[in-house]
């Protein structure tokens, strides 16, 4: 898959998952404690992990602008 590709499949979920993160941060008092540390805590992981591939896919860009 290419690279562009990736990212704008990448992108939106990314986005979806930090919606959904601050949402869910944001109304916890809507969620028993069971619920909202295993959906906070769960999508906390899946954001990271697509964080990291964003970060990956645009590390060319990230060394040739702040690691000159």
């Amino acid at each position: 898959m290419k690279k562009n590709t990736a990212l704008k499949i990448i992108n939106p979920i990314l986005f979806f998952l930090l919606v959904f993160q601050l949402f869910t941060g944001l109304f916890h008092g809507l969620f028993s404690k069971e619920t909202f540390e295993a959906i906070h805590a769960g999508n906390g992981v899946v954001l990271a992990v697509f964080a990291l591939v964003h970060l990956a896919l645009n590390w060319t860009w990230v060394k040739s602008t702040y690691l000159k």
